[in-house]
């Protein structure tokens, strides 16, 4: 029997439309004859989906007890049962109830498609394995029921349902995905553009590479080498020559007209040597990245066999060259690349050679030479070589008649060796010419004479010293390639520490680390003195006092102190001195930024405080006035009843002016970093009576959706309940008398999230900062409401003290939803 088809329609959220697209596939299959049947659909209530099901069969549900209550699962032996060509199976992912005959849905499309049975499922991207910590990272909400990946490739086909970030919350809006009461929630977290967009790129990325891995495949199983163009791709050599920024320019343009990548290769070798032009090699680089394209880094002794296999690998249709500089003699030698690459390409991709256009040869900065061996070590070379030359003489002669000749050169050769690993080459000459004339004098016959009788001898002891020669200038290379290699690696870790932006003292550790000083200092000229900015270890206090000395800017001087920066050591202690150029000046401009800023503030501070107190404050206090001079006037009898309402205004004015002056004295309190704490736990049911207690006849305009089995918060109640009292207040304020202020709030992960929903005219999304920020009045409220503006800055900061956050999102369909997040209490 053959094994049945599995189609899959995958979505990046709910609401999508997967299950409806099933079941317009459903249903047109079975227009065209085909025996359809809906094995499980889950319509979660939506008047469209249901609508859909129209004429397909549907196979009832099989029910299950657990615990004490009923569930209904799909019932997998009634679908094999009936034998339908296809079934529909909604949420792919689903985990069946204990008892089922499977853990997981999928296991049972497993089955259903081994009784030779078409599926139709859907999934969304969310419950595939790999991408599903991610996701629960991008949402904050963890899924529990995943699919492993290599289960949903198996499919024969996968379907991308698509749909925008904004249409998806207009649907959500219009209470097509969820119920009413779930939509705020949903809009304020799952469903925020931010995790749509997230999640809509997830699910396009793995299904490109979806299709991409089923397009290997079928090259593979067809037996198809070449390059197919299915997505165009430009891929540049990049050698860190000067003419390489037209090449890349090209490539870029290329790609752009192709509306295609670009992928930059730079070949080096596998000698573990760095490579010549670094510098301009990242330049490269970087301008590479701007133009949009990737870099890559291949190791190979062969460049145009690499270059050709990276091509393949990026499956590119064009690699761009740029045209050899080297002579004739050179690639006569040496060999043409280009021509090699021409070669192994074999037509399967296009190679363009691109001329190099520039101005004037860039400057090559001298080759320098290899590092000699220090005087020390020729010395001690010297020193073993007179040592150990009599001791080798002596133990040969004690073995007259039994060692040749032969015997005798290869024991001096090793000897030679050994003299130049340890003081180079010099010491080894010295000791190969001695090693000659030592053989000659007492080995080599006639004995104790100069004098060499057969021509065998002479030459033997000439090729002994040209091998002594050879051999002592090849290891004197290898030492001072070591060497050289130890100070490359010193003089790559010392330059990456400069990297980062890292402030001026730790740039100063780094030097004096590097170079082994026992103090550096960043010295400031002020009039005829100097100044010590930052230091590190014994720094010294003038240039006067300093061993060296390097200029930074006019008014700095990097002054060290201990041994004298060596020449070689001049590139790195320029790039400090560099990096510290960099460093001073972002210190200034931070500073000139800060003073700015606090100027700015204060005189922000200080216009929004006299607009306060000459409005917000004086309006109440003229109220109260008003109504005192009337009550102690003696030639007005007032009846009760106006006594009364002249009293009802002075505590009403009073009342306000005490939260005014409140709001005003918590905002000196955070700012000032004088606000006192005293957390602990505490549940939402004991704060928000509270709060709403304390807002008397605006409470009633007020619903409350709190769960009294929500977990309790970390914060202070205090602090707590004026936040929540300010932002239930200021809702009130903004919507219009016939629509209810709504707060709800649930536990998401570990902490707990609290909404309060108004439907007034809203904030703009470009003032949602600026609406935290002190004596800000941006409009959210009704025409003739006054407030000074503290209400927001002082909630905020009572919030952020007790390490939650506050942010405002949109209401749907008009309005402002404010959204408390607090540390849950474990």
């Amino acid at each position: 029997m053959a094994r049945g088809t599995l189609r899959i329609y995958l979505g990046p959220a709910p609401g999508v439309g997967k299950t409806y697209a099933m079941l317009d596939e459903g249903a047109r299959r079975q227009q065209r004859g085909t025996d359809v049947v809906v094995a499980i659909v889950e319509t979660h209530g939506r008047a469209a989906t249901e609508a859909m099901i129209g004429n397909l069969p549907i196979i009832p549900r099989r029910h299950h007890t657990y615990r004490g209550a009923t569930f209904d699962e799909m019932d997998l032996d009634a679908i094999i049962a009936r034998r339908p060509q296809v079934a529909l199976v909604d949420e792919y992912a689903h985990t069946n109830v204990p008892g089922s005959t499977n853990e997981k849905r999928w296991e049972d499309v497993e089955a259903i498609l081994d009784a030779g049975i078409d599926v139709i499922a859907t999934l969304n991207i969310q419950h595939l394995e790999s991408v599903n910590d991610v996701i629960e990272e991008i949402t904050g909400t963890p899924q529990r029921e995943t699919v492993p990946d290599a289960v949903v490739r198996r499919a024969n086909q996968i379907e991308l349902v698509d749909m925008s970030p904004e249409a998806l919350r207009r649907r959500m809006a219009h209470g097509n995905i969820y119920p009413a009461e779930k939509v705020d929630a949903a809009l304020a977290n799952y469903f925020r553009p931010g995790n749509l967009g997230a999640l809509r790129e997830i699910a396009l990325l793995w299904t490109a590479d979806r299709v991409e891995e089923a397009l290997q495949q079928y090259r593979k199983v067809h037996g198809i080498g070449h390059h197919w163009e299915t997505r165009e791709r430009v891929v540049v050599a990049i050698s860190g020559a000067p003419s390489d920024d037209v090449l890349i320019r090209r490539a870029a343009r290329a790609a752009m007209r192709m509306h295609g990548d670009l992928v930059g290769v730079h070949v080096v070798s596998q000698d573990g040597l760095s490579s010549e032009g670094g510098a301009e090699l990242d330049r490269q680089r970087r301008l590479l990245e701007e133009l949009g394209g990737v870099y890559r880094e291949v190791a190979s002794p062969d460049v145009a066999e690499a270059l050709v296999s990276a091509t393949r690998a990026e499956n590119a249709s064009r690699l761009l060259l740029g045209a050899s500089g080297r002579s004739r003699l050179q690639e006569a030698l040496g060999g043409s690349v280009v021509n090699r690459v021409l070669r192994l390409a074999g037509g399967e991709f296009d190679v363009a050679i691109i001329g190099g256009r520039t101005a004037s040869p860039a400057p090559q900065a001298p080759r320098r030479r290899p590092r000699a061996l220090s005087r020390r070590r020729r010395l001690v070379g010297f020193a073993f070589a007179a040592a150990a030359l009599p001791i080798a003489t002596a133990a040969l002669a004690a073995a007259d008649g039994v060692v040749t000749l032969p015997s005798v050169l290869l024991l001096y050769l090793g000897v030679v060796v050994a003299v130049a690993a340890v003081g180079g080459l010099w010491p080894a000459i010295c000791a190969a010419v001695v090693s000659f004339l030592l053989a000659n004098w007492f080995f080599t016959p006639p004995v104790h004479t100069f004098t060499i009788a057969d021509g065998d001898h002479i030459l033997a002891l000439s090729v002994f010293v040209g091998i002594a020669v050879a051999v002592s200038a090849l290891v004197e290379f290898g030492a001072r390639r070591a060497t050289e290699g130890a100070a490359a690696k010193a003089e790559a870790e010392a330059l990456a520490r400069l990297a980062g932006n890292s402030p001026i003292p730790s740039l100063l550790e780094g030097l004096v680390r590097s170079f082994g000083l026992d103090g550096a200092a960043v010295l400031h000229r002020e009039g005829e003195g100097w100044t010590i900015d930052a230091s590190a270890g014994d720094a010294p206090s003038t240039p006067d006092q300093a061993t060296s000395t390097l200029t930074i800017d006019a008014t700095h001087v990097l002054a060290c102190l201990g041994p004298p920066l060596a020449t070689g050591d001049g590139r790195v202690a320029a790039a400090f001195a560099k990096e510290l150029t960099g460093a001073l000046q972002i210190r200034d401009l931070e500073r000139g930024a800060a003073q700015a800023g606090e100027i700015e503030r204060a005189s922000e501070l200080r216009t929004a405080l006299l607009a306060a107190v000459s409005h917000d404050l004086r309006t109440p206090l003229a109220s109260i006035r008003a109504a005192v001079t009337s009550l102690i006037e003696t030639d007005v009898v007032w009846p009760p009843e106006t006594v009364d309402e002249f009293l009802q205004t002075i505590d009403a004015g009073a009342r306000h002016l005490d939260g005014l002056l409140g709001n005003l004295l918590d905002m000196s309190r955070i700012q000032t970093g004088a606000l006192a704490l005293t957390t602990r736990r505490v549940g939402l049911d004991e704060i928000l009576p509270a709060a709403l207690m304390g807002l008397g006849a605006e409470a009633d305009n007020v619903v409350c959706d709190v769960s009294e089995a929500l977990p309790p918060v970390v914060a202070d109640p205090a602090l707590l309940e004026r936040v929540l009292a300010n932002l239930i207040s200021n809702a009130v304020t903004a919507s219009p008398p016939d629509r209810n202020v709504r707060v709800v709030a649930e536990a998401i992960k570990d902490h707990v999230e609290v909404r309060v929903v108004d439907h007034g005219p809203g904030i703009a999304a470009a003032d949602r900062e600026r609406a935290f920020l002190p004596f800000q009045r941006l409009g959210d409220g009704r025409a003739g409401v006054g407030g000074v503006g503290l209400g927001l800055a002082v909630a905020k900061g009572f919030v952020e003290a007790m390490g939650g956050s506050i942010e405002i999102d949109n209401t749907p369909g008009g309005g402002v939803t404010m959204v408390v997040r607090l540390k849950g209490a474990l």
